[in-house]
């Protein structure tokens, strides 16, 4: 089972909810082709950040989303022409070994997301606790929580309500150096969204604009 996070950004003009209204039936066929589940887009603005699941190694959001991606700016930095760049994973509370473990236990779990801005010499620090903290204690969150990070820009997926339970592995870490007091530990390191009465707003949740379970899971449903 993969899991792939992209971000995208919808052109000056264009309303994402209109890029995306009426389009669900066609994306419902595409994820069907690339093996496609638990598709939820969300939105801040203009800027889209998508989740989803599969079992290829290759499931191209573009494949995916064609028949929109007119209403999205094109990115620099390949050889060919991309609306979607990839986010990098760089926390994950679980992986998934197989597609038995990777099973959802809940019957319609929501899935909702935040983004928070690294100071920019901050990325590597926040990196590093990150991958000690995922090591040295796996599946101490929601299973299927996960960080993405794209230049500074940070992607929380996650879902509700948590599903806690011990991973089928153990960590590639022996240690225990993960910071007691977390918070404390990872405050300096964000841009603030806003500030009120002293107290700091690291991350910004977001809004779900489209959410497709994919065939196998029942029907889909759209805000």
């Amino acid at each position: 089972m993969q899991r792939y996070h992209y971000l995208a950004q919808c052109r000056h003009d264009v309303d994402p909810f209109n890029c995306f209204r009426d389009m669900e039936h066609k994306l419902q066929d595409r994820m069907k082709d690339a093996e496609v589940r638990h598709l939820s887009l969300f939105h801040d603005g203009s800027k889209l950040f998508l989740y989803y699941e599969s079992s290829l190694k290759d499931a191209d959001p573009h494949t995916l989303f064609e028949c929109c991606e007119s209403g999205l700016e094109q990115w620099p930095g390949a050889d060919t022409p991309r609306r979607w760049v990839p986010m990098m994973d760089i926390f994950h509370y679980q992986q998934p070994v197989s597609a038995e473990h990777w099973h959802r236990s809940q019957l319609s779990p929501k899935p909702y997301a935040r983004i928070a801005r690294l100071k920019p010499e901050k990325v590597a620090s926040y990196t590093f606790y990150h991958y000690q903290y995922q090591e040295e204690r796996p599946g101490d969150g929601d299973k299927y929580g996960m960080i993405a990070l794209y230049e500074n820009l940070l992607f929380f997926y996650s879902e509700s309500p948590d599903t806690i339970e011990p991973p089928p592995y153990t960590g590639k870490l022996d240690t225990a150096n993960t910071p007691s007091d977390w918070q404390a530990a990872m405050d300096p390191h964000f841009i603030m969204w806003d500030q009120d009465a002293g107290k700091s707003l690291a991350w910004l949740e977001i809004p779900l604009l489209l959410q497709l379970k994919g065939e196998a899971y029942g029907e889909e449903h759209v805000r």
